[in-house]
């Protein structure tokens, strides 16, 4: 490759490189002395060094070419840094660019300020080693390692102007979701999406160990990298004191793979360029070869050589803190300070501490410099979806529970209104399941994308569409949240038993909004939805792996302000409740509903009183007295659960009459808290209110039943609080089957309300054990015919 840039740009990008790292190793070390105005002493450190400098040169260096990049075409581009701590070069260059001090007022663009940026580097009260919502221009948190390339491709989906510059590190490049996510061009409309530019950077080495893509010989990795479909630019630093050839090296990497993209994009974007990638068919001829670039520069380059005798710079030694000693050990003190001073900050920063005129002019202006840029902070470019009116859609009901409808089926056709409405800003990501999940009739309007051969036998399959299918949940969580927090909005549809894949990428994201909630400068962003059907209690044709109702366990653990739990028990509160999430901003939905047909309880304007109120008493299926207590408390979350708890309150109704039996229904678990704990917990007067403080509660659950108990800890009336739920006892087996496993069945819920009722199991012992029997004749019948008894399958409220 041949250098394409002259010696006063060169000078300006190697000047701003410079100036980055200097700032980064500051950020790790010093909380004083930030301009080295007298000669470094112990007390100028810190006393706990934390901080990773393996990593952040090669950072600062693509940064730096990039800016130039922007500033020559006036090019919109987002950062994406993939290297999990690389904080220190996010941080740094969003200070040069001004960025900082504007968002961060106490961190001035000048010596006090740099002061103050290097204190509170991985300092108590300061900010944290890795990217993450605190550092401006950041989408993608950097605390955990194999998301970046997923969130950028996100990033870039209906955002056609942009380019998302994503540095993988290799060590990254190891894990399981960054691997799949070389796929993700595959889905990548090159007419009306943006661009992603991977940049793998093969420093060497992880923590402590070699990398296997750094290892691996140059022509089988780009054999492995054109294989995915690929254009590599390899850029390999020789010689590390030669940073003139490293940069012309890269710039020329850069400038050619730019150009391939805009030859790429402009082919499909021109009226006739369609047409020019075309096969007789019909279809493209051939999957654009997207560009990327292959850095390998040493770990640690710029930094100490060798420290006490041992090799650091291009070794796993540098990948943390290469000097650690140097409160205590006067050598390392003295490299730290040559190692500072080789940056010559004279010649980067004035008397007070600016950056310096010609070095600052290598930024580029206002939105464009990269840690400004309104895409990584996507509340700023954020409209309302335009959501099709719930009555529109919802199902009207003459009686309670006697109409069986599909609440999925229901769904997909408002959903297909929202896509029809949201052409540019609403897409819906599943690992191959949107039909499975009765969502079909969004294929109404749109079509699954897909960008390599489509065959005659293909269904709804097309280069642009507003489904994204792959099978990885890793992909789809993390095309959706680059797409949320660079302002748009979706849903992310899965079985239930399978969205643990994506517990770790949940976890990030959570903690994600929790803290962007906290900062002022960081606008609102469309809630992360999910959509959980095939759920445990209806897969009679998969079996135990499919059945797992947990992630709602691991999901209340994070901060109450950012999780929503909902379990709508019909169709109508499903599509009310979806129409709520849709709305909502800075939280994590979660919402389980079955695909089956099954009773619709509620009428259009019931179901959505019920939802707003969370949860509330149904007259209608149960039999206490107006004006007195009630005898016991059925209560239900779950559309099956609710559906066995209507059942059982009429065989009770039938078995023991004169009982008075109330049921609730809870379709926002959240309810159930304190409202100390949770900003939708209810407060006492009304929870003790609705299940009474010492009447016995039954609570059928969708999930585990420790959780309930967990959620309720608080309440007053623990010792009457009987919960039945998912105790791991599954098979491939009809659905009441598997209620009865798991002791949730009707015949269970109102033998429990007997035996937990004072006196009813002495007076109505023959009841009790006429419940039994059915039950037994329920199990014997799935048994020899294979299928759920009539009177059960087809059973309507009376």
């Amino acid at each position: 490759m041949t250098g394409s840039m002259g010696q006063d740009e060169l000078e300006l990008v190697d000047r701003w490189w410079r100036a980055a790292n200097y700032l980064s190793v500051g950020q790790i070390y010093l909380r004083s002395n930030a301009l080295l105005r007298e000669p470094l002493k112990p007390e100028h450190t810190k006393s706990r060094l934390l901080g990773h400098w393996g990593t952040t040169p090669g950072l600062n260096f693509v940064y730096a070419h990039l800016n130039r990049a922007i500033r020559r075409d006036s090019a919109e581009m987002l950062f994406v840094a993939g290297p999990g701590h690389g904080g220190p070069a996010v941080v740094a260059n969003a200070w040069l660019e001004g960025t900082y001090s504007e968002i961060y007022g106490h961190v001035g663009n000048d010596g006090d300020g740099m002061a103050e940026l290097f204190r509170q580097f991985s300092y108590p009260g300061g900010i944290p080693s890795h990217a993450a919502p605190e550092s401006p221009g950041s989408i993608n948190e950097g605390g955990e390692l194999g998301y970046s390339l997923a969130h950028a491709y996100g990033a870039v989906l209906d955002n056609p102007q942009v380019v998302a510059a994503v540095v993988i590190g290799d060590g990254e490049a190891e894990t399981g979701p960054l691997a799949a996510s070389w796929h993700s061009h595959n889905f990548l409309d090159p007419a009306t999406d943006g661009a992603v530019l991977p940049i793998l950077h093969l420093n060497g080495y992880k923590i402590a160990n070699p990398t296997v893509l750094a290892r691996m010989p140059e022509a089988q990795l780009e054999q492995l990298l054109r294989g995915y479909g690929h254009e590599p630019y390899f850029v390999t630093v020789k010689d590390p004191d030669n940073t003139e050839q490293a940069h012309q090296d890269f710039a020329a990497a850069l400038d050619g793979c730019l150009a391939d993209i805009r030859a790429i994009q402009d082919s499909r974007r021109t009226p006739q360029g369609g047409q020019d990638v075309l096969d007789v068919a019909g279809q493209s001829a051939e999957a654009p070869r997207w560009p990327m670039i292959v850095l390998r520069s040493p770990k640690g380059w710029t930094g100490p050589r060798y420290v006490d005798g041992l090799q650091v710079e291009g070794t796993w030694r540098s990948h943390q803190v290469p000097l650690s000693e140097v409160r205590t050990n006067g050598e390392h003190l003295a490299q730290l300070e040559e190692w500072l001073r080789g940056y010559r900050p004279e010649e980067l920063f004035d008397g007070d501490g600016r950056l310096r005129p010609d070095v600052a002019e290598a930024a580029p202006t206002g939105s464009f410099r990269m840690s400004a840029t309104p895409h990584a902070n996507g509340g700023l470019l954020r409209k309302a979806l335009k959501l099709p009116a719930y009555g529109d859609h919802a199902v009207e009901v003459a009686r309670a529970g006697t109409e069986r409808i599909s609440p999925m089926i229901t769904l997909g056709s408002w959903m297909r209104d929202v896509i029809s409405l949201n052409m540019e800003t609403f897409r819906l990501f599943g690992p191959d399941e949107t039909a499975s999940n009765r969502l079909q009739n969004v294929y109404e309007v749109t079509d699954k994308v897909w960008q390599y051969r489509i065959d005659d036998a293909d269904e709804h399959l097309a280069r642009s569409g507003r489904v994204m299918e792959v099978l990885s949940e890793h992909l789809c969580q993390g095309w959706l949240e680059g797409y949320l927090l660079t302002g748009r909005h979706g849903v992310f549809s899965c079985y239930e038993a399978f969205i643990h894949i994506v517990d770790s990428m949940f976890n990030q994201h959570a903690k994600w909004l929790k803290v962007h909630r906290q900062l002022p400068w960081r606008q609102p962003v469309a809630s992360l939805n999910y959509l959980l059907s095939s759920h445990v209690w209806q897969q009679d044709h998969n079996g135990f792996s499919h059945q797992d109702p947990g992630f709602i366990d691991h999901a209340v653990n994070k901060k109450a302000e950012v999780i929503r739990v909902y379990l709508p028990p019909d169709a109508n509160t499903l599509l009310y409740i979806m129409q709520h999430c849709l709305a909502s901003t800075d939280y994590v939905n979660i919402v389980v509903s079955g695909k089956q047909p099954s009773p619709t309880w509620l009428g259009p304007e019931d179901a959505a009183n019920h939802c707003r109120r969370g949860l509330g008493i149904w007259p209608f299926a149960g039999s206490e007295v107006p004006g007195e207590e009630p005898d016991v408390v059925l209560a239900c979350a779950g559309d099956v659960p609710t559906v066995e708890t209507v059942a059982a309150a009429e065989l009770l109704r039938e078995g023991v009459p004169g009982l008075k039996v109330r049921v609730v229904n809870v379709v926002d678990l959240m309810r159930l808290q304190d409202e100390s704990e949770h900003p939708h917990g209810l407060p006492s007067r009304d929870f003790d209110g609705i299940f009474t403080n010492d009447k016995p509660i039954i609570f059928a659950y969708h999930g585990y039943p420790a959780l309930i108990h967990r959620l309720a800890y608080r309440r007053s009336n623990q010792e009457g609080l009987h919960v039945r739920g998912y105790k791991e006892e599954g098979t491939t087996t009809t659905p009441f089957d598997m209620a009865m496993l798991n002791g949730i069945d009707r015949f269970q819920l109102a033998i429990d309300a007997i035996d937990r009722v004072p006196g009813l199991a002495e007076k109505h012992s023959l009841v009790r054990q006429e419940l039994q029997d059915r039950r037994m004749r329920a199990r014997q019948h799935t048994r020899i015919h294979g299928e759920d008894p009539e009177e059960i399958r087809n059973w309507k409220l009376g």
